[in-house]
């Protein structure tokens, strides 16, 4: 039977379990991504004890689990996750966000309202006290999912601009983690199309959370609205 070379990447917990970011295989042809999964789970045993993957992606691309690998492909798993003429401006940093580069970005003469929502890391998780939490993202794949979100909050609401920032790496308690800035004629679209944007990006985009606190850390997964 021929057999196909593919590159396996990993994130967060995933990219733990195996102990690397990166994994070369060589697979039989046929073999589909939900099947590589499998591969990997008997490799790594680590990985039998999570949750199997949000979704996998090929070259950038999100496909379903049945998708046949081809050579060279290179296959994501994603853990799962912590329109128009508008302009949508959509960015991951690696330091402090700048809010006044961001509110710049929304800046239109028809706006009657501009809403800014900040997300923090708070200094608690469930009575233990956090230390700080770690970000990464599947770079690619999450510019397009914030470009995407941002564009269905202009469908649903007569938005001039939304602007959207998410840092990775290390952040301390207080550090500002997500930025959306949303300029509309007026403020009640701007608050709405401003919650949606933060309720589908900690839905839908691979971006995921580590909170380290006194005598722990985990992963953190999909959180609720609100």
């Amino acid at each position: 039977m021929p057999v196909v070379n593919i590159t396996v990447r990993a994130f967060a917990s995933y990219r733990e379990a195996i102990g690397s970011k990166q994994v070369a295989l060589e697979v039989a042809g046929g073999a589909t991504a939900a099947h590589i999964w499998d591969v990997l789970r008997g490799r790594y045993p680590a990985l039998g004890r999570l949750p199997a993957p949000f979704a996998f992606a090929i070259n950038d691309t999100y496909v379903p689990g049945d998708t046949v690998l081809r050579e060279r492909d290179e296959l994501v798993l994603i853990p799962p996750v912590s329109g128009g003429q508008q302009d949508h401006r959509v960015a991951l940093v690696s330091g402090p966000i700048d809010l006044t580069a961001l509110l710049e970005r929304v800046r239109d003469p028809q706006a009657g309202a501009v809403v800014l929502f900040l997300g923090t890391v708070r200094d608690n998780r469930r009575g233990a006290r956090v230390d700080h939490l770690e970000y990464e993202a599947y770079e690619a794949m999450a510019l397009r999912e914030m470009a995407r979100v941002a564009g269905e909050a202009s469908d649903r609401w007569p938005v001039l601009r939304i602007a959207m920032a998410h840092r990775l790496g290390v952040l301390r308690v207080g550090d500002v983690s997500v930025a959306i800035a949303v300029a509309s004629p007026h403020r009640k679209d701007a608050f709405e199309a401003g919650r949606y944007a933060i309720d589908a990006l900690k839905q839908t985009v691979p971006i995921w959370k580590k909170e380290v606190w006194d005598g722990g850390e985990a992963w953190v997964g999909p959180e609720p609205s609100g």
